[in-house]
């Protein structure tokens, strides 16, 4: 099989789909590896280690394109890149589509077989794609949320640890997931107080444990939220349902109502937010403010360490990306349930229950 890599375009998006011992692994079997020149550079890996792997520099995402039977990516095709898709090529790679009418409409049309990172779920309902990008995001969001109240970047001019004498500064978390854990674990390290809001009480019950009650946990309903978001000085927004998009847990009024230099990091923006005044923002741009509340909205945080972001990303791709070369999509998908529920659209098909109920459009059950 041909697999191609295209140098991913997005803004300030250095990850790259593979990493050399990944590119061994797949020209050893017999198949072809195509990297577009400069594809890994951001992440810190040079052509000459792609090509001593086995794999063959193309010049243009062009060629990439008309030459692949399969192409792996970072993140979703950009506008520029709808019209090299072609039928009955496979596309794999992040696609958050319940967050892109456009997006979705051009896959539709172009008769792709496409398979999103995020879908692919295990028996246990564990999403072991998303997972280390999620720990990378979860992490990040303290950290970003920190600067960011510093009163030159527009904020409070609280720090989160606080010092003898003063209260540190408080976290509230939605969500108790992979997001939500990772942000809590930096949050309690730089000395913050942290509350974490779920619906789960099972979940709430482990974050407990874990973090030996150093986390205060609370049910996730209208009243708490408010109460706890009214109090804080950073908001992380880590909520997810799996291929649908995420519910607004902060309505536009309740942003009103905060600390003025408060800061709100919405790591649900891949899935369209889980805050009314949510909109994407970019690394060249991450932030905008309403109401006095600064707002951190980068849809693809982990892209700002790509290295270590591209290496985690690929221990968790590169056993698919394998079996897809190896055995051809649809037996791929016989034999892997887990891949099989990946497949959001086929020939022109969404077969994603949640992204056909978001958009209105018809469901159609994964036939092969």
């Amino acid at each position: 099989m041909i697999i191609g890599i295209p140098r991913e375009i997005k803004d300030n998006e250095f990850r790259a789909a593979i990493v050399p011992s990944g590119v061994r692994i797949l020209t050893g079997k017999g198949h072809t590896v195509l990297i577009q020149t400069n594809a890994g550079i951001g992440s810190g890996i040079s052509d000459d280690e792609y090509q001593t792997a086995g794999g063959e520099l193309v010049s243009s995402e062009e060629e990439i394109f008309s030459r692949s039977d399969l192409i792996v990516k970072v993140k979703e095709p950009l506008p520029r890149e709808y019209p090299l898709i072609r039928r009955e090529q496979v596309l794999f790679t992040f696609l958050h589509l319940a967050s892109d009418r456009r997006l979705t409409d051009a896959l539709i049309n172009s008769g792709v077989v496409a398979i999103a990172y995020e879908a692919v779920q295990l028996d246990n309902g564990a999403l072991p794609i998303l997972i280390p990008m999620s720990e990378i995001a979860g992490r990040m969001a303290s950290i970003v949320a920190a600067y960011y109240l510093q009163e030159s970047q527009g904020g409070a001019g609280v720090l989160i640890s606080g010092v003898p004498g003063v209260a540190p500064g408080k976290v509230t978390i939605l969500g108790a997931g992979t997001v939500g854990q990772n942000a809590a674990r930096i949050a309690i390290g730089l000395g913050a107080q942290v509350v974490m809001l779920d619906r789960d009480s099972k979940r709430l019950k482990y974050i407990d444990d874990v973090f030996n009650g150093r986390v205060i946990t609370l049910a996730s309903n209208e009243h708490n939220i408010e109460e706890e978001v009214l109090s804080s000085d950073i908001v992380i927004g880590a909520v997810l349902v799996p291929g649908a998009r995420a519910p607004y847990l902060i309505k536009k009024e309740l942003i009103s109502k905060m600390k003025k230099g408060a800061v709100i990091v919405d790591v649900s923006i891949d899935q369209g937010g889980c805050i009314e005044t949510s909109k994407p923002t970019t690394h060249s741009c991450p932030v905008y403010s309403v109401d006095g509340v600064i707002h951190y909205c980068v849809v693809n945080m982990p892209g700002a360490f790509p290295r270590t972001s591209t290496f985690a990303l690929c221990n968790s791709t590169i056993p698919y990306i394998i079996k897809l070369a190896d055995l051809g999509w649809k037996k791929a998908v016989e034999e892997d349930p887990a891949l099989g529920r990946g497949v959001t659209i086929l020939g022109g098909r969404v077969t994603c229950h949640a992204v056909a109920d978001t958009f209105g459009l018809k469901y159609n059950r994964l036939t092969i």
